[in-house]
């Protein structure tokens, strides 16, 4: 009889381990959780949220872990996103404009950017281009070159003040894009800018502020 028990209980522990190996070949390779470097690259291609959804919703909990515990920027802004949207969560349109924002008071180019183009175009908030200028303004310091652009475009349409030409003017001076349309939206901003502004300005804007 023990016999018999103890090779029952072999035969048992054998099929559970081989039900176990099959249900983890099923499942397949956990999901790694991005690094904030591999996210805020998404986020710049606006690819952030189709690559939760590829990923099959498996890292909400972690992502909702590092945006309200951790408060790492790229993940509230992750976080905030999905709420707005109503991606691999509940839609939560307030609670997502509050994460996204946290991270835009926190400094994330690419949050500062976005938050001002919602508002720059009336997303999700209602529209107010005056209210969107800040966060366009700091972004747009901060090298991001969608900001830049947008900034220009506004200030060429009475928005903003004119004593933010000249900034807005040196940054798109100094920016570097392989994209030729881009390039082309560059160049006539700047030329925009340059029929506002005195030359003595012009070229103070162009001048270097170091040298190696």
């Amino acid at each position: 009889m023990k016999l018999r028990a103890v090779a029952v209980s072999l035969v048992l522990a054998l099929c559970s381990r081989v039900s176990l190996v099959q249900a983890a070949e099923s499942i397949g390779e956990p999901i790694p959780v991005y690094t904030e470097a591999e996210l805020i690259n998404l986020i710049e291609k606006n690819k952030h949220l189709e690559r939760v959804q590829a990923d099959g919703c498996q890292l909400v909990e972690d992502i909702v872990a590092r945006a309200t515990r951790i408060s790492l920027p790229a993940y509230e802004f992750l976080y905030g996103d999905m709420l707005a949207w109503g991606v691999c969560v509940d839609q939560d349109v307030e609670l997502g404009l509050y994460y996204m924002e946290n991270a835009a008071h926190q400094g994330l180019p690419v949050a500062l950017e976005q938050v001002g183009r919602y508002y720059s175009r009336g997303t999700l908030v209602q529209q107010d281009k005056e209210r969107a200028i800040p966060y366009l303004r700091e972004a747009a310091s901060m090298g991001n070159l969608n900001a830049r652009i947008h900034l220009a475009e506004l200030l060429l349409r009475d928005f903003g003040s004119p004593l933010d030409y000249e900034d807005a003017y040196r940054w798109l001076y100094n920016s570097v894009t392989p994209d030729k349309r881009q390039h082309r939206r560059i160049t006539m901003l700047r030329q925009g800018l340059e029929m506002r502004m005195p030359q003595n300005i012009i070229a103070r804007a162009k001048r270097r502020t170091d040298f190696w």
